[in-house]
């Protein structure tokens, strides 16, 4: 684990990057149902759900002060 550096724009650069998070945990949620819907194979829809979980954990180490 490396330490983060504080500095005035962490503030700022954690929000991008929950943004960008939540933005990429939108697209893969929405292909996933698309793909499902679509009657695309149980391997491809899981392989969306399983980055989806991913970027999930990743979110909630963020949100939580804790670096991925």
């Amino acid at each position: 684990m490396t330490s983060m550096l504080i500095s005035a724009d962490t503030p700022a650069l954690l929000d991008r990057e929950i943004d960008d998070l939540l933005l990429q945990m939108r697209g893969l949620a929405v292909v996933r149902d698309l793909l499902a819907a679509r009657g695309a194979s149980s391997a491809e829809v899981a392989a969306h759900s399983s980055e989806l979980e991913s970027v999930r954990r990743r979110l909630a180490g963020l949100i939580g002060g804790a670096e991925s």
